[in-house]
Parts: C-alpha cells; structure tokens; sequence
C-alpha cells in the first residue's frame, strides 16, 4: 500500500471581536470590531492580513491553544470564549497533510487595545466589512460571515449553551 495523506487537527483560528465604543452590540455585528493583524517581513505571507491564528501544541486542545494564541498574538485575555461550530481544512502540500481548523471567537472588553507578537507588525480594530475586505484569506472572510450570524448580537442566543466555551 502506498503513503496515505494524513489528517490531524492542527491549527486554531480565532475571531477576536470588541464592542465599538458607544456600541450596543446590536444585529448583524454592527456594533463590534474585529481585529485584523498583519503578518510581520520575517514570517509566512508577509503583509497579509488575518484572524489570530496558530499550531495547536502536542497534548494540547483546540481550546487552550485557541486563548494561549490570543495570549501570544495579542496580549489578550478574552471575557468570553465561543466554539463556532465550524471546522475548516487545509491541504499542506509540503508535509501532504489536511490540516483541520477548528474555529474560534474570543469578545475583549471595549477597552482592550491589542499587541502585536513577533509575528506580526500590525494590529487593527476594523468594522466587521472592513475586516473581511482586509482578510487575505477567502476562509476567514467566510467564517465572518458565520460570525456575525452566530454572534452578532453579542452571544450565542438559543445555541448559548452548546457553543459558549468560557
């Protein structure tokens, strides 16, 4: 038998949303920003634009990867913790790996400012439209549209129970 592509959960992406300031958290995420981070000259794809994003560690879950990168990325510690309910697949042609994505949303405080890591050497609070324009990736502007359907009022609603993490 021949070499078989292998399949791991390997990476996390997490959507980092803040109310605007002033803002009620009202439908359709109109009263949030999202953060887009630039990616830095010394890393992959530099000058790109993304979601907070990064490996999960041996033995660790998607979930404490997902607010250890928010950690490392931002400096952020998020209120709240949401499982959107969405795997996304990335085929790695140098390892001919799928890789599988679990994907994340962390809400800050209103007044929360963000930093950036070594792998990045830019931070911006964007409206949700701005952001997904700005993504490089067509995955990530997809994902914020599941974002802003889930979670555009602020919380998980009817579904609350199941996706709220932490």
């Amino acid at each position: 038998m021949g070499a078989v592509t292998e399949t791991r959960v390997a990476f996390v992406d997490v959507y980092v949303l803040r109310p605007r300031k002033g803002g009620k958290g009202g439908k359709g995420g109109s009263d949030f920003d999202v953060l887009a981070l630039r990616r830095g000259a010394n890393g992959r794809s530099p000058g790109s634009w993304e979601t907070v994003h990064g490996h999960i560690e041996p033995g660790e879950t998607p979930v404490a990867a997902a607010l250890r990168e928010v950690r490392e990325e931002t400096g952020l510690v998020p209120a709240r913790l949401y499982n959107l309910s969405r795997v996304e697949a990335f085929y790695r042609h140098r390892g001919d790996e799928i890789a599988l994505v679990p994907v994340f949303v962390a809400f800050v405080d209103e007044k929360t400012e963000a930093r950036v890591s070594g792998e990045h050497d830019g931070a911006e609070w964007l409206a949700p439209a701005a952001a997904a324009r700005r993504f490089s990736w067509p995955r990530e502007r997809r994902a914020l549209e599941d974002v802003l359907s889930i979670l555009g009022s602020g919380d998980a609603g009817l579904l609350d129970d199941v996706l709220r993490v932490c």
